[in-house]
């Protein structure tokens, strides 16, 4: 790596260690824990990458990029930030930050951002100063009862995802479980976009009845976004309307946005859902994690819904730790939905100021700590599964062989998934996980990097 790198964090620490991880990497490094010190360096014209804190003894690292890009057009910059909500993210991206992530933050993975943006940085042609233009509408104001929070990374990464759609014209499908937020994350892309001063209008199976339904609903949204939720709950005839609504659009037509909690593939080849509004809703597909695969963002979810109780007048309240212990270790098949009204129940009636284990058990009964899978059977081991996504591969070739090579294209997509997870679950150490897989520790580091597998560890930087 080389480049100038200048840093701006108002915690000693992060300070001290960016410095010598980059300086170690090959970086020179200017670090401080003053705004008017940064913006002066890049007015100075010194530095090829900032690496910004958001929240600054004198000011807000994200309303200070504007002016770093005016001043100096083309120079990245890469926001890090303890605000762990979809808000950040979204602000970021508005303000043409290269990239953002949440505190606490993966050193190795940081380092990595930061070499492509220098990478990026030496190869760009020298920016011309930009020409003033007409502000962009200003962002709506944060919703504060809005539960997209969280620190994990498959949060982030379906922060930053929305994030780069928002503003395109593609159809977005958001899927995932009920209760963990599709149409939040719909109303989200919505509110957030150029499209925001327009409706947003959810179309329900009623609203597609009858001659003129479609036409209603596309009158109503005026060029704004329509969301069909649950779509894969429709029946032939609402898909087909659809469909014609669809191709009927002409300018100024509205963005279309659908959630579903079905799996639409599945659906599509039992002949359940038609494969032409698959694929006319399927332009970015979103999955929003369930609540068990984001254990660690539930103190957060927790803390956020006592808040939001508080304001409404409740006595403000606290978990004892071994009872956050046993709502971490719950499943929540209610996900978000069902964590918040557990909460609700457990601020009006719990006894004291603090709720207790005992209190938590009483709300969530003797539910195990792991909800059982269902529907499995003879029928649903791996290889069974494996077979029918290889049949489903071969039929969509519509009786034309698969171009050459199947054999490692197959064995990529296991072998991917089985890494990650079994890195995930070692917590990142390559010796314990080549362990568990039974292979040599050099055959996994060769894996982890021609599969281009991001090693992430437990341990982070605070």
């Amino acid at each position: 790596m080389d480049g100038t790198v200048l840093v701006a964090d108002d915690d000693r620490t992060i300070r001290t260690v960016l410095t010598q991880a980059l300086t170690r990497a090959g970086c020179k490094v200017h670090a401080t824990s003053s705004l008017m010190t940064l913006m002066r360096w890049v007015e100075e014209g010194k530095g090829d990458l900032v690496i910004s804190d958001v929240i600054m003894p004198d000011g807000n690292g994200l309303e200070t990029l504007p002016q770093i890009t005016e001043k100096r057009p083309g120079l990245p910059v890469i926001i890090i930030s303890a605000q762990n909500t979809i808000m950040t993210a979204i602000q970021a991206t508005e303000k043409d930050a290269y990239d953002y992530l949440p505190k606490p933050f993966d050193l190795p993975d940081l380092m990595k951002r930061a070499a492509r943006a220098l990478d990026l940085k030496r190869r760009a042609k020298p920016a011309k100063p930009a020409a003033s233009a007409a502000a962009p509408a200003a962002l709506p104001s944060a919703q504060e009862d809005l539960p997209l929070v969280g620190r994990t990374a498959a949060m982030q990464a379906l922060y930053r995802l929305v994030a780069r759609v928002m503003n395109t014209d593609l159809p977005v499908l958001i899927t995932g479980e009920s209760g963990t937020g599709k149409s939040l994350i719909a109303r989200a892309i919505h509110d957030f976009s150029d499209r925001r001063t327009l409706p947003f209008v959810v179309a329900s199976a009623g609203d597609l009845e009858g001659v003129d339904g479609p036409s209603a609903i596309v009158s109503r949204a005026r060029g704004g976004s329509i969301l069909f939720d649950e779509v894969g709950d429709l029946s032939e005839e609402a898909q087909a309307k659809i469909v014609r609504m669809l191709d009927a659009f002409g300018d100024s037509a509205p963005r279309v946005m659908a959630t579903s909690q079905k799996d639409l593939m599945e659906k599509m080849e039992s002949g359940r859902f038609r494969q032409d509004l698959f694929y006319r809703l399927g332009g970015v597909t979103l999955t929003v994690p369930s609540l068990r695969e984001r254990v660690d963002d539930i103190p957060l979810l927790a803390a956020h819904f006592l808040a939001r109780v508080e304001r409404d007048g409740i006595a403000l309240r606290r978990f004892a730790p071994e009872a956050m212990d046993l709502i971490r270790a719950y499943s929540w098949p209610g996900n978000v939905r069902q964590l918040e009204n557990t909460i609700k129940r457990l601020t009006v009636t719990s006894q004291s100021e603090e709720i207790t284990k005992a209190e938590v058990e009483a709300v969530l009964g003797n539910q195990p700590a792991i909800e059982p899978l269902m529907g499995v059977g003879e029928g649903d081991k791996l290889s069974a599964s494996v077979a029918k996504h290889l049949r489903r591969y071969f039929d969509l070739h519509g009786g034309v062989l698969p171009p050459a090579g199947l054999y490692n294209r197959i064995l990529r997509e296991v072998e991917t998934p089985l890494i990650e997870i079994a890195l995930e679950a070692t917590g990142g150490n390559q010796a314990k996980c080549a362990d568990l897989l039974g292979i040599n520790r050099n055959t996994l580091r060769k894996k982890i990097t021609d599969l281009d597998i991001r090693v992430t560890r437990r341990r982070k930087l605070m």
